[in-house]
Formats: structure tokens, sequence, C-alpha cells
């Protein structure tokens, strides 16, 4: 190997809560606070999510597609409103650059 450290992944995800739109990072098995977006009520396009991913650090993984996921806000509740959630690999710039 020619000593190139390689990005670490991560998944972002989306979800709305209250009529608003955040994407966020998850980090897992740290102790940084997640990095987050916040749109407003309406859906972000494409490239509103690309570029907000930009603006905290982070492109998404080559070839990575998005993908929606249905839940429950109760998952005990049949009747219970749907949450959607988005998610997407993704890889810290800093890290791809390094």
């Amino acid at each position: 190997m020619s000593g190139q450290k390689s990005a670490r992944e991560f998944t972002a995800q989306m979800s709305v809560r209250e009529g608003r739109w955040r994407l966020y990072v998850v980090l897992m098995n740290t102790t940084e606070r997640w990095p987050e977006h916040r749109f407003g009520r309406t859906v972000p396009t494409f490239t509103d999510r690309t570029d907000a991913l930009s603006v905290l650090g982070f492109e998404p993984v080559p070839g990575a597609e998005w993908t929606w996921t249905e839940d429950s806000e109760n998952p005990d509740d049949p009747a219970s409103p749907v949450v959607l959630i988005a998610a997407i690999r993704v890889r810290s710039w800093s890290e791809v650059s390094a």
C-alpha cells in the first residue's frame, strides 16, 4: 500500500419532525456532537441535501444513493403518524484530502 489513509464512512440521515426537515451525520462510538443542518418545511431537493452535507464537511460516497424508510412515531399504534427517514453513506472531506 502507498500509505494513503482511507476516509471513514458514516451514515447521514434526514427526517422530519413537527413539519421541519433535519439532516444529520451519525457518528457512532464517539462523544462528538453529530453534525446537523436544519431545513424549512419544504422537502429538501437532492441538491439541497448535497449542499448541506458539504457545509457539514461531508460528501456522499461515490455510487451511494439515498434510501427512504417508513417508520411510525409509536410502533405499538398502527394508526400512529408515519415518519420518513432518508439515509446515505457519506465520507468526511477532511479525511479524503488527508
